[in-house]
C-alpha cells in the first residue's frame, strides 16, 4: 500500500501500490480508504478520476491528491469532497511524475515535477504557482528531492549523481553543491528534511548516510550502514525537550537502524512493513498490527528513572515508594533531596506530562504531591494544569477518540483546536467534557452538536424537543437558535426551522431568517410585537419586493404598527400605493384627505371638491362634506364676481372675499355672502367698521353705527378713528360707550376736561388720581384745579 499519514496523531489515507504485484478481491478500480490511528476505516473515496501520483495531508486534516494532469483533490477525513483546483496549465500539459504535500508558515502546499523536470508549487487554492528556476544540465535525471521551508519562502532541494541541487524562488539556475560525502558513492537516492527543516539527511546507493544543516554548511557525521539495499524511509527524531533534532531514524524491511549526529547507531527487529510520520517531537511507526512512537528520552524523565541516578527528582521518587511502605527510608531518601526538593517536585511534574502510562502519570503525580507538602509556600496551579491537561490527553488516546497527541503537540495546537478535531470527528459528548475540565466555552460544541441533529435525525418535533433540553441549560451562553434554524433552512426542513426560531426570544435575530425564508406573516407579528420600528421597516421592505400589493395590505391590515409605518413609506415614496392600501380598507376619510393633499400640492382644489366631498360624505364626516359643499359654492361664485366686477377673487376664502367686495363698494354683493355663507355679524361688523375707516368715509360710518345696534359695542367705532388719528369722530361715539370705559377713552382721545368729568360723575378717584399725573393737565392749571377740587369733593363725601 502507499500510505499518507496526518501529523499530531492524525488520520491514515491508503492505496494499492499500482508499482507492485497483488491479489485483487473484488473491483480493480483503485480505492483511497481512510483510518484511524487505531486502524477503524472512518471513510473511503472510490478513485474514478485520473492517475493518482501523490497523497498527503494539510495542517487542517484535509486529505489533499494530486493527479497526473496537474488537477489537486482535497479531501476530508470522512472522504467527502471539498474542493478541487489545479497546479497549472504547462503542469497540466506536460504531465506529472512526482508530487509532494508539505506545510509551510503560509500554510499546507503541493509541490509537483514534470516530465520535463520542472517543478512548480502551489500554496492553497486561492494563490497562483510558483515555477521555480531551472534545474542545471537537465538532461540527467534527478534521484530524489525534498521540500524546505524557510520563513514563508519555500524552496526545493534535488539529489543528482554526487551533488544537491538547491532550486529558490526568484533565481534563474539553481545552484550546485558537490563534494559532501568523503568516502566514495555513485549518486545520492534519499533525501530527507527534520520536521522544523532545519536538519538535512542525505543516502547514497552505498549505504553511506550524511547528517548536517539543510544548508549545507555544518556536517554533522557521515556514517556507513553496511547496507546496499533501498531503504524504505528516512526520518529526523525531534528532541522533546526543544525543537532540536539529534538523530534519524531508517527503516528496511524488517529492519529499523536509529543513527545520531555522533555517529552512534542503534538497531532494531522489525515488522516487515512499515511507515514512518514525522512527529515535532518524535517519530510514529505504523506496522501491520501496531502503532509505536520513537521519542528521545526527555531530561526529566531520565533524572528519575535512569539506573543510579543521582538526582533530586529521583530520590524523591524513591522517598515516596518507601513511604508507601511505611519504611525509615523515606526519611533518608528525602533528606538526600530536601535542598532541592522543590526542583524535584517542579522535574515529577513534567515528567508525568510526558508519560503514556497511566499508572506512571499517577506515580509520577503522587511523588509531586508528596514532595510538594516539604515546600513552604507551594503554588499548586501547574500541578493542577498538568493534572487536568493528562487527563484530557488520556480520554484522546483511548481507542475509541482514536488522538494520541503528546504533551508537546497538545500544547502547540492548543485546547481549542484540539475542541474543534473532536467535534469534526462528531465526540461531541467527549468535547463538552473536555471543554468543561478545561475552563473553556462550549455553547458552540452545542451547536456543532444541534447541526449534526438536523442533518441527520428525520424527526422534526425529536429534533427540536432534543435541542431544546440542551439549549435551555441555565450554565449555557452565547446560543442562539437563529444559526441552527438556518441550518436546517438550508437542510430544506422549513419546519423544523420555524419551531427553533419560535425559541429565540431575540426578534432581531429570527426575523431577517423569517424573510429568507418567505415567511412574511410570521415576520411581521414578530417585527410588531418587539416594537422596534426599524425592524417593521426592514420587513415592510422585504415584503414590498416579493409580494402582490393586494397580498400585503392583507397580511399587515391586522398589525396597526406594521400598518401605520407602511402608509408613511408610502406617503414618502409611492402615493398611489398609499391610495391602494385605503381603497383596499375602504377608507373612505383617508381617500379624502388623500385627494385633499393631492388638490393642494397640485394647485387645483376646485376641479377635485366634488370627490372630496363624496368621499367625507360616504365617511359620514357631515362637517367636512358640508365645508367642502360651501368651498365648491364660493368658488363658484367668485368665478361670477370676477367676471362681473373684472377683479381677482379666484382661491380667496369668505373673510378675503367680503373685504375685497367691500373695498370695492359692492356692499349688496357683500351682504349677500354674508347671509349665504352664515357669516357672524360681529366679523361682518368689524369688516364694515375697518373698511369705512381705511376709505376715511366717516359719514357713512356715523350712519352705518346709528342704523341698528352695534353687536360689537361702539368701542371699535372709537379704537378706529384714533388708529387714523380723528379725535373728533371718536368723541361722537365715546357717550355710546360702556361707562367704565369712557374715562379711558376720553383720556386716550386726549379729551381731559370730559375724562375728569366724567370720572367725577362716576365717582371714580381712582381715574381721577391718575388724571392728576398727566403731564397735560399738570402744563395747564385750571385742569389741575378741577381734578384736585373733584378729588377733595369726592373725598369729603367718603
Amino acid at each position: 500500500m502507499q500510505v499518507a499519514a496526518a501529523p499530531y496523531g492524525g488520520p491514515l489515507a491508503a492505496i494499492r501500490d499500482p508499482t507492485k504485484l497483488v491479489p485483487v478481491k473484488g473491483t480493480a478500480r483503485p480505492m483511497v480508504r481512510i483510518f484511524d490511528t487505531t486502524g477503524k476505516e472512518t471513510g473511503h473515496i472510490l478513485w474514478n478520476h485520473g492517475k493518482l501520483i501523490a497523497m498527503g495531508w494539510s495542517d487542517t486534516e484535509e486529505l489533499i491528491c494530486v493527479q497526473e494532469n496537474a488537477k489537486v483533490f482535497v479531501f476530508d477525513m470522512f472522504g467527502k469532497e471539498k474542493e478541487s483546483y489545479s497546479i497549472g496549465d504547462e503542469a497540466s500539459v506536460t504531465k506529472i511524475v512526482e508530487a509532494k504535500v508539505f506545510q509551510s508558515a503560509a500554510g499546507t502546499g503541493v509541490a509537483v515535477m514534470t516530465t520535463s523536470g520542472r517543478i512548480f508549487l502551489k500554496l492553497n487554492s486561492s494563490k497562483t504557482e510558483r515555477k521555480l528556476p531551472d534545474i542545471p544540465n537537465s538532461s540527467i535525471n534527478c534521484s530524489c528531492w525534498e521540500i524546505v521551508t524557510e520563513g514563508r519562502n519555500s524552496y526545493c532541494l534535488l539529489g543528482r549523481e554526487r551533488e544537491v541541487i538547491k532550486l529558490f524562488p526568484g533565481e534563474t539556475v539553481g545552484t550546485i553543491t558537490a563534494n559532501l560525502f568523503e568516502k566514495p558513492h555513485d549518486r545520492i537516492i534519499m533525501i530527507s528534511v527534520s520536521y522544523n527543516h532545519q536538519h538535512l539527511a542525505l543516502y547514497t546507493n552505498t549505504g553511506l548516510l550524511w547528517l548536517g544543516s539543510v544548508d549545507m554548511r555544518q556536517k554533522y557525521c557521515e556514517f556507513d550502514t553496511g547496507r546496499k539495499d533501498m531503504p524504505l524511509q528516512i526520518e529526523w527524531i525531534m528532541n522533546s525537550d526543544n525543537s532540536e533534532a539529534d538523530a534519524v531514524v531508517i527503516s528496511y524491511p524488517s529492519y529499523l537502524l536509529i543513527v545520531n549526529r555522533n555517529a552512534d547507531r542503534s538497531d532494531f527487529p522489525y515488522d516487515p512493513i512499515m511507515f514512518l510520520v514525522a512527529e515535532m517531537d518524535g517519530v510514529r511507526i505504523i506496522t501491520q498490527s501496531s502503532h509505536e512512537m520513537i521519542q528521545r528520552l526527555p531530561k526529566c524523565v531520565e533524572n528519575i528513572f535512569a539506573v543510579n541516578s543521582q538526582e533530586p527528582a529521583s530520590y524523591l521518587f524513591e522517598a515516596q515508594k518507601k513511604f508507601e511502605e511505611k519504611s525509615y527510608k523515606s526519611d533518608e531518601y528525602l533528606s538526600m533531596c530536601r535542598d532541592k526538593i522543590e526542583l524535584a517536585v517542579t522535574e515529577c511534574i513534567e515528567a508525568a506530562s510526558f508519560e503514556f502510562c497511566t499508572e506512571t502519570q499517577k506515580s509520577l503525580l503522587r511523588t509531586a504531591n508528596f514532595g510538594k507538602a516539604f515546600v513552604l509556600g507551594h503554588n499548586p496551579d501547574e500541578y493542577m494544569r498538568i493534572m487536568r491537561i493528562l487527563r484530557v490527553l488520556n480520554t484522546l488516546r483511548h481507542e475509541r477518540i482514536a488522538m494520541p497527541l503528546t504533551f508537546k503537540q497538545f500544547s502547540h495546537l492548543n485546547p481549542e483546536v484540539i475542541l474543534s478535531r473532536l467535534v469534526f470527528r462528531k465526540h461531541y459528548a467527549v468535547a463538552i467534557q473536555v471543554a468543561k475540565h478545561l475552563n473553556l466555552p462550549e455553547s458552540w460544541i452545542l451547536e456543532h452538536w444541534a447541526y449534526h441533529k438536523v442533518m441527520n435525525d428525520p424527526n422534526d418535533s425529536e429534533v427540536a424537543r432534543k435541542i431544546t433540553e440542551k439549549f435551555k441549560n441555565p450554565t449555557v451562553e452565547g446560543i442562539s437558535f437563529c444559526n441552527i434554524a438556518e441550518k436546517a433552512h438550508q437542510a430544506g426542513r422549513d419546519d423544523l426551522a420555524i419551531k427553533l426560531l419560535e425559541l429565540e426570544p431575540r426578534a432581531s435575530l429570527h426575523v431577517p431568517l423569517l424573510l429568507k425564508m418567505r415567511k412574511f406573516d410570521r415576520a411581521v407579528a414578530s417585527a410588531t410585537q418587539s416594537g422596534d420600528t426599524e425592524l417593521v421597516t426592514k420587513v415592510l421592505l422585504e415584503m414590498k419586493m416579493h409580494m402582490m400589493l393586494s397580498n400585503l395590505h392583507m397580511t399587515i391590515r391586522d398589525y396597526p404598527l406594521a400598518l401605520n409605518m407602511y402608509k408613511k413609506i408610502m406617503r414618502e415614496t409611492n402615493r398611489a400605493g398609499l391610495y391602494g392600501i385605503y381603497n383596499t380598507e375602504d377608507d373612505q376619510k383617508a381617500i379624502a384627505e388623500f385627494h385633499f393633499r393631492n388638490a393642494i400640492e397640485s394647485k387645483d382644489l376646485e376641479s377635485n371638491l366634488s370627490v372630496i366631498g363624496n368621499a367625507y360624505t360616504q365617511a359620514r364626516c357631515t362637517v367636512e362634506a358640508e365645508l367642502c359643499a360651501e368651498t365648491s359654492r364660493l368658488f363658484k361664485l367668485q368665478k361670477t364676481l370676477s367676471t362681473k366686477y373684472n377683479a381677482s377673487l379666484n382661491g380667496l376664502s369668505v373673510h378675503d372675499t367680503i373685504e375685497q367686495l367691500l373695498r370695492m363698494g359692492e356692499l349688496k354683493e357683500a351682504e349677500k355672502i354674508r347671509s349665504d355663507f352664515k357669516v357672524p355679524d360681529r366679523r361682518f361688523w368689524w369688516q364694515r367698521i375697518l373698511n369705512l375707516a381705511e376709505q376715511q368715509k366717516w359719514d357713512e360710518l356715523e350712519k352705518f353705527s346709528k342704523n341698528k345696534k352695534s353687536p360689537i359695542g361702539y368701542e371699535p367705532f372709537v379704537e378706529v378713528c384714533l388708529k387714523y388719528d380723528n379725535a373728533r369722530e371718536a368723541r361722537k361715539y365715546i357717550p355710546r360707550c360702556r361707562d367704565n370705559r369712557k374715562v379711558l377713552w376720553f383720556i386716550r382721545a386726549s379729551y381731559f376736561e370730559e375724562a375728569i368729568d366724567c370720572a367725577f360723575e362716576q365717582r371714580d378717584l381712582h381715574s381721577l388720581y391718575e388724571l392728576q399725573k398727566k403731564e397735560s393737565i399738570i402744563n395747564d392749571r385750571n385742569l389741575l384745579a378741577k381734578t384736585c377740587n373733584c378729588i377733595a369733593m369726592l373725598e369729603t363725601r367718603k
